[in-house]
């Protein structure tokens, strides 16, 4: 499935691919580069033992991306223009390439910072929270009181060592002191990334009493121990299956150690992937399951349809070329906004039939990405071959991806982004073996989601019967300016409305329907792309909030009734 790659030829097509994955376009000749220097800096095994009472301490910065002493150009000075006419007419300076020069780039190559120190950068972003480690429990309680307008909450930060060599998740933690956990929600990145990019969902998602939040960085990703990745499987089905155990095997290891019987995930994008493959092979461990622009739902990928336009927010290299602050501040376009508008009816007639007028099209892959794809070359790569260049290469995505923010906080996930992308590499490389070329399943979701929620926990003895789900409620997530589909979450929904009805109707021992706990709905988040939890993070935390109030009041009724 996948082909082999001579390193000499990798290094002679690095400006070009470079240019065309992070920049959209080749746009700019870099010439041959060197090897990436190794950093010295170690990551640490335990923040939370650090020796302060308060927040997390303030971001040690490059400014370097987003520089302020720098003479501002006169035509950057106003972004209204007029007609002739004197009407106003909002205009955008287009952006270079790649914003951070050379210069700038093999400085921040040199002294860049730990990915520890990155990540601790951009949590300190999060407000109210406090740490746990401090001098005396009265003296942090009376801290807290005074500055967290939602509680006594504090965070811990740790590595959880996993059975096995070099394996152990990064974790990030926030509770309540002297509060009983009565709820748990789970937080999964998506594919290279890392838990801080959910800075601004820690906080507003644990103002709700009684739960507990983790984020964890997936083994092989963020600041996760990263163990080589390898294959031994022979078929493909074999490889799919594998590959997807490696992370949700860690996932569940994780899980009995922190010793958590039910809780709510939530996975975004590849996480959400992983989410969906964790509910079929550990069944009865969750609460809810929300999916958040989750890839690898639809199963049709090469539908084109020559009638449709071709919005850059249909296709995965929106991904490297959308302008966040255009999605975030401008009119919606795209498919997905359509749906927002939609009715019901029209939402579910498309849903039945995935090759409709109305389904984004699918454009022909470039030449480069299936080169990559097929050769195993992730981007990561291509930034840790760069060496000097590669914080220049990384900046054509991050300047994209997060100029909607204050400049303090682009800074800091551009250093983030940086630091993480040119760790070794490991999990990346399972993405060719889960997704084919476009970000397509190769076991596509839309095939399996009935069965989420309906798998047997344990089973029948002589002596004891069948225990197994009744299913559970998931949600699906989109921006309305998402390059994933909801269209395939829309088909998703049918499906599993279908598998509730029919679980119904199979069900003979009475009291069936008091034992169902199926649901599933989606929901658009407003002025959004695929990283909505950061692009319009007011919305997207008040629409979580709602579901966490639902399992919690759920769990409630249930505990009752096991009481009784």
């Amino acid at each position: 499935m996948l082909k082999s790659t001579n390193p000499t030829s990798l290094l002679l097509r690095i400006p070009k691919l470079a240019s065309s994955v992070f920049a959209g376009s080749p746009s700019e000749k870099t010439g041959t580069t060197t090897p990436s220097k190794e950093s010295s800096n170690r990551m640490s095994t335990d923040t939370a033992s650090a020796s302060s009472s308060s927040s997390i301490p303030p971001p040690t910065t490059q400014p370097l991306l987003f520089p302020t002493h720098r003479k501002k150009n006169p035509s950057h000075q106003s972004h209204t223009q007029y007609h002739a006419e004197g009407a106003p007419r909002k205009h955008t300076p287009r952006m270079m390439a790649f914003p951070l020069g050379y210069k700038e780039a093999a400085h921040q190559w040199w002294t860049s910072l730990s990915s520890r120190q990155a990540e601790q950068n951009v949590l300190s972003f999060i407000p109210h929270v406090r740490e746990a480690a401090g001098p005396s429990v009265g003296a942090r309680l009376l801290d807290l009181a005074n500055s967290d307008p939602f509680g006594q909450r504090v965070w811990r930060s740790s590595m959880v060592q996993l059975s096995g060599k070099n394996r152990a998740l990064n974790e990030f933690s926030i509770e309540r002191e002297g509060e009983d956990v009565d709820n748990t929600l789970v937080m999964l990145h998506g594919y290279g990334a890392g838990l801080g990019f959910f800075y601004k969902n820690f906080e507003p998602l644990t103002r709700l009493p009684g739960w507990k939040l983790f984020a964890l960085d997936m083994l092989g990703m963020g600041n996760s121990s990263r163990p080589p990745f390898k294959i031994h499987a022979k078929t493909q089905k074999e490889k799919i299956a594998e590959a997807e155990s490696w992370f949700i095997d860690a996932l569940e290891e994780w899980r009995k150690i922190r010793k958590l019987e039910k809780f709510t995930l939530m996975g975004h994008s590849m996480g959400g992937y992983l989410a969906v493959s964790y509910a079929l092979k550990y069944p009865g461990h969750l609460n809810k399951l929300i999916l958040v622009s989750p890839v690898g739902i639809p199963e049709d990928p090469w539908a084109v349809n020559a009638d449709m336009p071709e919005p850059e927010t249909s296709t995965m290299a929106a991904e490297f070329t959308q302008d966040q602050e255009s999605i975030v501040h401008q009119t919606p376009v795209g498919q997905n906004a359509e749906y927002v508008n939609a009715k019901a009816s029209d939402k579910k007639s498309v849903a039945s039939q995935p090759n409709t007028s109305t389904t984004p099209p699918k454009r022909p892959l470039p030449g480069w990405l299936v080169w990559l794809w097929d050769a195993n070359v992730s981007p990561f790569s291509i930034v840790r071959f760069a060496g000097p260049l590669g914080p220049r290469f990384v900046s054509g995505w991050t300047a994209r991806r997060f100029n909607h923010l204050p400049s303090p906080e682009k800074q800091a996930l551009h250093d983030y982004s940086y630091a993480l992308f040119r760790q070794r590499g490991s999990g990346e490389y399972a993405l060719p073996y889960l997704l084919a070329p476009g970000a397509y399943a190769r076991s596509p979701v839309i095939n399996r989601i009935q069965d989420v929620g309906r798998q047997v926990i344990t089973p029948k003895t002589d002596t004891t019967p069948e225990v197994k789900e009744h299913g559970f409620p998931i949600v699906f997530m989109y921006g309305e300016n998402d390059w994933m589909d909801v269209a395939g979450g829309y088909a998703a929904e049918e499906k599993i409305k279908k598998r509730i009805e029919k679980a119904l109707l199979e069900e003979e021992e009475e009291g069936a329907a008091e034992k169902e706990n199926g649901s599933v709905k989606v929901v658009v988040v407003r002025k959004a792309g695929h990283h909505l939890y950061v692009d319009n993070p007011e919305e997207f935390n008040e629409m979580v909030r709602r579901e966490l109030k639902e399992t919690m009041v759920a769990n409630r009724r249930r505990r009752s009734d096991q009481e009784q």
